[in-house]
């Protein structure tokens, strides 16, 4: 029978910063079903790629001082310590700014336009006059057309997943300048995937519950309803795809359209094929061979976030350009930490891979912790510093590394390292723990990583029951009783052997070092079938595994210097302020009130205040008092990406909030976030006001020079 041909890939990281921990989590998802298969007898191509075009990566580049070409460069020159770091074994890693990309992308859009799915279009676009070039969706801002949702991107609402036209966002603005962008007509490139053709198809691929899991398969199905146009009419059905951007862009050419560019999701994905094309060039294979095999699986590993991309969009440029369709699409969802907590890094929630293995931090403790939370499903998973201590020193560590410590010491020393029989009592055990291999591949082969491992620890326990039960330490002050020393001793490595190999697609290190201690070859799932048998020689035992640090874990999530995680809480007997007393009024004191006490330069510094720009201001629902105004403070997101923050301000009585937007103002940077009954405020934007508000009514937000810029600090 010949083996299984499997091509895998995880979503191409986007060339404009460090992986994150997502990242990490897709990897180590994707790493260890791919050693699975591997086990199995699986031929397996595991690529990836740098996403390396579009306007981010030029404007990023612009921002450097460098070149897109060698801004990407130095991004993709820091990926071998992550990637290594966490024994992440892809077969092949490229870019899709790549000679194999832009042949690939340019053959597959001449073969949608002969299919005749491609169509040019005039078209209104949001063009940023302070700028100078038209917008990106993905800098553009406002509400989601659909539910509402604030600061959503202009292509599709990360709150609904709905898809939309940057020009169906309400309020929408630059988020280059804050500047409120202007409609240009520009002639653009179209994939009809309304056409009944692309429709009939993917109504089949996604719902025929082969392709994708269920619960992304039921939110697929709603995207073939009812849509609203960018006129506000509605259609049904899929709308079509715009393909092409303007110059200036960085990107792949459209053939035969000069300063026109492929969309950067276009390419994109075509990386995927470009990485393997040029994996197997290298190796002297036959890509288009290779990609003719009826019997090639080819299985992607994506977040939640890009669903649109890989179940619509792909399948479809593939199956009209003549292509092999993926046969799965495997979604996972977001990781939080604390009980849902979005991860943030200047806020002390942040999990930093590299701060993670530069701390010394077993990297295997964080596949195991991720592949025991995994279950194969779309569902966001939680990280709790208690909970991964806990599997890791309680589960990892105590029930299944404590089984070989247990037992291979009285065999050194009592028996020269040999294996003996396995009694009748322990043939049951093992014979159990064997009978489990094809249920737990079942379980490896679904991505129910959390269902492997708690099932590979229901063992365990069952192991360590059958050693607290002959209890082979009284056994070893027994001479008499030697033989049963060295059988049940026989029963414990047997059994850790078994359990090594249900582990090892999460735990590879792991497991090279047990064979080493076991000197056995490496091993395959079927390797559980059978037994070492007496005789078997064994090395030397040494300790596997070191337990979690509660320290490792604080200076983990330790906020960074300066940020308002990381600032210290108020004394325990601070004086509480009454906020409904009224304030004390000295009509001789400049505005109303007396100089506060003085302070020294040292207390002036702790307090940071930042330039920062409004992007956007809102009423809030239910608020006479408050507005709510999105900040540009010139930071940015653990992905290198523009970060802005949502304060609330009570100065509605004062300003309309179309006055704002574009303004300049003062932000006090490093208060602590404050949750409000309509979200969290992010801090407080400095405003003047008399203190006594009845005769000298008004609130006057500081609005700074022409000529600073969001970010700089006040001194």
């Amino acid at each position: 029978m010949n083996p299984r041909q499997i091509f895998v890939t995880t979503a191409l990281p986007y060339a404009n910063g460090p992986f994150h921990v997502g990242h990490m989590l897709e990897y180590i998802q994707a790493d260890t079903w791919v050693r699975f298969q591997r086990m199995m007898g699986a031929q397996v191509n595991f690529v990836g790629a740098d996403d390396a075009h579009g306007a981010p990566i030029m404007i990023a580049a612009e921002k450097a001082g460098k070149t897109p070409e060698q801004f990407v460069a130095d991004i993709a020159a820091g990926r071998k310590q992550y990637l290594d770091g966490f024994h992440i074994a892809f077969d092949n890693w490229h870019s899709t700014h790549s000679p194999e990309n832009t042949e690939l992308a340019q053959t597959i859009y001449r073969d949608l336009k002969a299919a005749g799915l491609i169509e040019v279009r005039s078209v209104e676009q949001f063009f940023d006059p302070e700028k100078g070039m038209f917008l990106p969706d993905r800098y553009i801002k406002g509400e989601c057309p659909r539910c509402h949702s604030k600061d959503q991107y202009g292509d599709n609402c990360e709150v609904c997943s709905s898809v939309y036209a940057p020009t169906d966002l309400i309020n929408p603005y630059s988020t280059l300048t804050g500047a409120k962008p202007v409609l240009k007509s520009s002639d653009h490139f179209f994939f009809k995937l309304s056409d009944p053709r692309c429709v009939s198809f993917l109504e089949n691929w996604t719902q025929n519950g082969q392709h994708v899991q269920a619960e992304v398969a039921r939110k697929i199905k709603e995207w073939f309803g009812t849509r609203t146009n960018p006129d506000g009419s509605t259609s049904e059905g899929l709308g079509d795809w715009d393909i092409s951007r303007d110059a200036p862009y960085f990107g792949i050419d459209i053939p035969d359209a000069p300063g026109k560019y492929f969309y950067v999701w276009l390419d994109a994905p075509v990386g995927y094929l470009a990485s393997l094309k040029n994996l197997l060039t290298r190796r002297g294979e036959d890509y288009a061979a290779y990609m003719a095999n009826p019997n090639l699986e080819q299985v992607h590993f994506i977040g939640k976030d890009i669903i649109t991309f890989h179940t619509l969009f792909w399948p479809a440029m593939l199956k009209f350009s003549g292509r092999k369709t993926p046969d799965k699409v495997c979604v996972h969802g977001f990781l939080t930490v604390n009980n849902g907590e979005k991860m943030s890094k200047s806020r002390g929630t942040g999990l930093d891979p590299l701060k993670y293995l530069k701390l010394g931090m077993n990297p295997e403790w964080l596949r195991y912790y991720l592949a025991a939370k995994l279950n194969g499903k779309n569902e966001d998973i939680d990280f709790t510093a208690e909970d991964f201590m806990a599997r890791v020193n309680a589960d990892l560590i105590g029930k299944y590394v404590n089984i070989a410590s247990r037992a291979a010491g009285f065999l050194s020393k009592r028996f020269d390292g040999k294996l003996g029989e396995v009694p009748p009592d322990g043939r049951d055990l093992l014979d159990a723990i064997a009978a489990m291999r094809t249920a737990i591949a079942q379980h490896y082969e679904d991505r129910d990583t959390a269902r492997a491992v708690r099932e590979t620890m229901a063992l365990a326990d069952r192991v360590n029951a059958y050693v607290d039960a002959n209890k082979p330490w009284d056994l070893a002050k027994q001479p008499e009783h030697s033989a049963r020393l060295q059988e049940v001793c026989t029963v414990c490595i047997e059994a850790f052997r078994l359990l090594t190999i249900y582990l090892k697609p999460i735990l590879p290190q792991l497991a090279a070092e047990v064979a080493h201690f076991l000197i056995v070859p490496p091993e395959q799932f079927g390797d559980a079938a059978r037994l070492l048998g007496p005789d078997h020689q064994i090395g030397d035992y040494k300790h596997l595994m070191q337990r979690v640090d509660i320290k490792q874990l604080d200076a983990l999530f330790e906020a960074p210097a300066g940020s308002a995680a990381a600032q210290p809480a108020a004394p325990a007997k601070a004086k509480k302020v009454d906020k409904k007393a009224a304030p004390v009024v000295d009509p001789n004191a400049p505005g109303g009130e007396p100089l506060a006490e003085t302070i020294a330069i040292d207390d002036f510094a702790k307090i940071d205040l930042r330039i920062a720009k409004i992007l956007a201001c809102t009423a809030v629902e239910g608020s006479t008092k408050l507005l709510q105004l999105t900040l540009d403070v010139g930071e940015k997101d653990d992905a290198g990406q523009p970060r802005t923050r949502n304060v609330f301000s009570g100065i509605a009585s004062m300003y309309a909030p179309e006055q704002l937007v574009g303004k300049l103002t003062v932000l006090v940077a490093n208060l602590a976030p404050r949750k409000m009954k309509f979200g969290l405020s992010e801090g407080m934007v400095l405003a003047a006001s008399h203190a006594d508000e009845a005769a000298q009514p008004g609130i006057y937000v500081l609005e700074p020079f022409p000529g600073a810029q969001p970010g700089m600090r006040i001194h």
